[in-house]
């Protein structure tokens, strides 16, 4: 194992990513595939509006200054672009607009791809995860249930569903 291997990290991470699929597919999946497409829609992205939680991590004492800022930097406006993007979802879900499903496709595609890219980063790139200061619980608990949602988002979004219910 490489020598910044951190196990007990990586357990967290893992234990987090199955109770959140495993929760999901229990207990929220069978309750948002029986409402509306718009309601289901507007009711995963509400979730994701507090992603404003990553910016965070360009607050000073939040996390390790020795935390690369490229990262930081890169988490932080990410995150604030998915929770912008799922508010818009949740508002042209809501006034019905034409354009709705496209919103949020594009919304859950930033969101689940911008996740993935912090996980990548803070893979390569950040050897400690001590590094994270009060924010390891951002990618240690929030992440996988974030990634579980944008899931159960696409399961929704693929579904065929009559129109009315859609926009």
């Amino acid at each position: 194992m490489p020598p910044d291997f951190n196990l007990p990290f990586v357990l967290s991470v893992a234990g987090a990513f199955l109770t959140s699929w495993v929760v999901a597919y229990v207990y929220v999946w069978p309750a948002v595939r029986a409402m509306p497409r718009r309601e289901a829609l507007r009711l995963l992205a509400a979730f994701h509006a507090f992603r404003f939680l990553g910016m965070n991590f360009l607050v000073s004492g939040f996390v390790s200054p020795e935390l690369s800022p490229d990262f930081a930097n890169q988490v932080a406006w990410g995150d604030l672009i998915a929770a912008v993007l799922a508010l818009v979802s949740m508002a042209a879900v809501s006034w019905r607009w034409p354009i709705a499903v496209p919103i949020v496709w594009i919304f859950n595609i930033w969101g689940t791809m911008d996740l993935l890219n912090a996980y990548y980063m803070g893979i390569t790139r950040i050897g400690n995860p001590g590094l994270f200061g009060a924010g390891i619980y951002i990618p240690a608990l929030y992440v996988p249930l974030l990634l579980a949602n944008h899931g159960l988002a696409f399961a929704i979004l693929w579904q065929k569903r009559a129109l009315e219910q859609a926009a």
